[in-house]
């Protein structure tokens, strides 16, 4: 009885114990911190979208708002996939809104290609905004202006305020 009494301590039982010294363990300030992060949603029409980050940080869990850099956003559009990347940004997980900084690059199927900076990107909607002020390219040429409103789907762009539009002759092509 000795021996199983002292034995038994030391055979495995699914568990492991620890101890650890509070003033040598790493203490971090934000919620959560992922290298390669993913988040997935639906639109308003119930079709899949997803965001990929190389780096992604939400300093507070009452704020839904997630840092981002090496962004990538995969959606499906109407007439195909279409593929959004940017430098970096916030991702506002309450309303599926990425606020970008820098450039975005947006490429769809059908070859429509557009780069903005300044600009939100309404997920759920799939539209993108700008308010302080855009410039871009587009196939046929370049454009800037105060304030712009792109939706996706029906691939149109509204330009406002001090608009400008550079169109590049023989490189405008209608879509089949």
């Amino acid at each position: 009885m000795a021996a199983v009494m002292i034995l038994s301590p030391l055979s495995q039982r699914g568990e492991v114990n620890f101890l650890l010294d509070r003033n040598k363990v790493d203490v971090t300030n934000e919620r959560l911190r992922v290298n390669e992060a993913t988040y997935r949603g639906i639109d308003n029409q119930n079709r899949p979208f997803t965001v990929i980050a190389g780096t992604a940080v939400q300093k507070s869990a009452s704020v839904p708002v997630v840092e981002m850099e090496d962004l990538t956003a995969r959606m499906l559009l109407s007439d195909g996939p279409a593929v959004l990347s940017a430098r970096g940004g916030a991702f506002d997980q309450s309303n599926d809104q990425f606020i970008a900084t820098g450039d975005v690059t947006i490429a769809a199927a059908d070859g429509f290609s557009m780069v903005a900076s300044g600009v939100t990107i309404d997920m759920r909607n799939r539209l993108i905004t700008g308010r302080d002020g855009v410039f871009g390219t587009v196939p046929s040429g370049t454009f800037s202006a105060n304030q712009i409103v792109a939706n996706l789907d029906e691939r149109t762009v509204a330009l406002e305020g001090n608009a400008r539009l550079r169109m590049v002759p023989g490189k405008l092509r209608m879509p089949e």
